[in-house]
């Protein structure tokens, strides 16, 4: 899990260069790593087991050592091939019940520490006190691989083979993403979590007295509709994922893992395969609703479990049948605006508009506390930022706004755009009047955008914020007229459009807006690393007057941040 939560956001932003790399070359380049381990089928079972955890342990101590760029893409991508050789062996020497406690335990502490140090891994922390822990857990790990022995009768090939989806579904939902809620206050989202970890650290007990199927799903329905997941069909796929990896469960002791090895190098296939095509949804248009991924993730660990003779066992087949329908059925819990705020006597305020790329900076790291700490600084009272991610596992299963909303100590608006776990967001102390999102035409553009509107108070004055990021510019530029609230009132966020651009040139003229930076140099804002053009805007209407407009030269995304000093009245 801690290679995978690297590799994944280093092909994005190291090899692919957030979307400079097409497509096509960055899945293969993706495949290489969990085709590789193909290879361990000529190896015997120990030196796989052997070798893939010594590899694997030298690449966790590297990662801790490396700092962005080349060395960590590829040690992680080698870490990750060792890991699934490792587990091949695993597969064909650990015994049936020491398997079926040690995979859903696995997955529940990994999700659990991952958690409790506020989802940003050891692998990304700087200094000397995170290596305390990962010299331990290292440790711990060659200690256990020592112990390893050959056993009589593995784990059944559909055990490990789940194991594989089950890996995706976990690192999707048992991480940040199950925590966040539509509120302000992060203390709240921690209950659906630690039901959905309960229900796993069940199973456990469950394999153990032979009955997980039937002992699974109760926790697992009183917690579900609380948690906030990805739409409905994915929210059915969870309870097929607990139901079907707690059947595989218990019939793990029951027969030889002939073909485990075989079943787990297969299992690992689904797991990258799922992973690209659910997330390729968000750049290439599919043809279908990515939920359905998801949706059939669910559906093979849940068909793995089932053998032919389990089929009249309408005791499972209730269980399952009851917790999806509830999953479709339970709505989710409504909006709450937190009208609380800290009124200011001035008619002054300072914006920061910034585009954060997830939270990785120009060498690849995860800067997400950098980033924080630099807006901080700026002593801002109203911080918008785009492409902000909530626990996309593709991005490491890290919620940035979270983080730098605590970091800030400031409270936060988020408006999903691709999905309920991207999109952009509002930060502020102000008193806040009225929060809404308006969703944009995407015109083919799979990732989507939207329009956030918000209202703050300066002086008892409503200011109105347009927050967005336009994906298709020409056509999305055009429907901002039907959101821009009245005089006193302000865009801003990465258009997509440089100032010369006819699209935005003619929106401006239609809202009647004003570019204050043209007054301050012009400063361009893209790449990060080398600024050409300037995309990112914070336009002004009527009421609004600019003191000072800079552009920021921090390293902390591809993008640089606007600050400006603003006047109302």
């Amino acid at each position: 899990m801690d290679a995978v939560r690297v590799l994944f956001p280093s092909l994005i932003t190291i090899y692919g260069q957030a979307g400079d790399t097409p497509p096509e070359q960055l899945g293969l380049f993706a495949a290489l790593w969990f085709v590789l381990p193909l290879a361990a089928l000529l190896l015997p079972p120990r030196w796989a087991v052997l070798g893939g955890a010594a590899v694997l342990a030298a690449g966790r101590l590297a990662l801790q050592a490396t700092d962005g760029g080349l060395p960590q893409l590829y040690v992680s991508a080698v870490s990750v091939t060792a890991a699934i050789v490792f587990l091949y062996g695993s597969a064909k020497l650990v015994a049936g019940p020491h398997a079926r406690l040690a995979l859903p335990l696995g997955l529940a502490l990994s999700q659990s520490l991952h958690l409790a140090i506020g989802h940003v891994d050891l692998a990304w922390r700087d200094g000397p006190l995170p290596w305390i822990p990962t010299l331990l857990i290292t440790a711990a790990f060659a200690w256990a691989v020592a112990g390893v022995t050959t056993a009589d009768e593995p784990a059944p090939g559909r055990l490990w083979f789940a194991f594989g989806p089950a890996l995706l579904l976990t690192g999707m939902y048992l991480g940040p993403s199950a925590l966040i809620g539509d509120g302000v206050t992060a203390g709240e989202r921690l209950w659906p979590t630690l039901a959905l970890l309960g229900t796993l650290a069940l199973l456990v007990v469950a394999a153990l007295v032979g009955r997980p199927a039937q002992l699974a799903g109760v926790p697992l329905l009183i917690g579900l509709w609380i948690a906030h997941l990805d739409g409905r069909l994915t929210m059915a796929a969870l309870p097929l994922f607990v139901v079907g990896l707690g059947a595989c469960l218990r019939s793990a002791g029951e027969g030889a893992g002939r073909h485990s090895g075989g079943a787990l190098l297969g299992g690992m296939l689904v797991f990258f395969a799922g992973t690209f095509v659910y997330y390729a949804a968000y750049d290439l248009n599919l043809g279908f609703d990515n939920s359905f991924v998801v949706l059939a993730l669910g559906l093979t660990i849940a068909g793995t479990a089932v053998r032919p003779r389990d089929v009249p066992d309408v005791r499972l087949i209730v269980v399952i049948a009851a917790a999806v329908a509830l999953a479709v059925a339970v709505p989710r819990p409504a909006f709450r605006l937190d009208p609380a705020g800290q009124p200011v006597d001035r008619n002054e305020f300072t914006l920061i508009a910034y585009n954060i790329r997830m939270g990785f900076g120009l060498s690849g790291t995860l800067d997400v506390d950098e980033i924080a700490d630099w807006a901080k600084s700026r002593e801002p009272d109203v911080v918008l930022l785009s492409e902000v991610d909530r626990g996309w596992f593709l991005n490491g299963g890290h919620d940035t706004l979270d983080r730098i909303a605590t970091r800030m100590g400031m409270r936060y608006y988020f408006a999903p755009a691709a999905d309920e776990l991207w999109g952009d967001a509002l930060l502020t102390n102000l008193p806040v009047r009225q929060v809404r999102s308006y969703p944009l035409i995407k015109d083919d553009y799979p990732t989507g955008a939207q329009a956030q509107v918000v209202t703050v108070e300066i002086r008892e004055m409503g200011v109105g914020i347009v927050n967005t990021h336009l994906q298709s510019p020409e056509i999305q530029s055009a429907m901002m007229r039907g959101v821009m609230p009245r005089p006193p009132s302000l865009l801003a966020g990465d258009l997509n459009l440089t100032p010369d651009d006819p699209a935005l040139v003619t929106m401006m003229k239609t809202i009647g807006l004003t570019d204050p930076l043209k007054d301050f140099g012009d400063p361009p804002t893209s790449p990060a690393g080398a600024p050409i053009k300037r995309i990112d805007h914070v336009l002004l209407r009527e009421g609004v007057k600019a003191l000072s407009v800079e552009v920021a030269k921090v390293p902390f995304s591809d993008h640089l941040p606007i600050v400006a000093r603003l006047r109302v009245g």
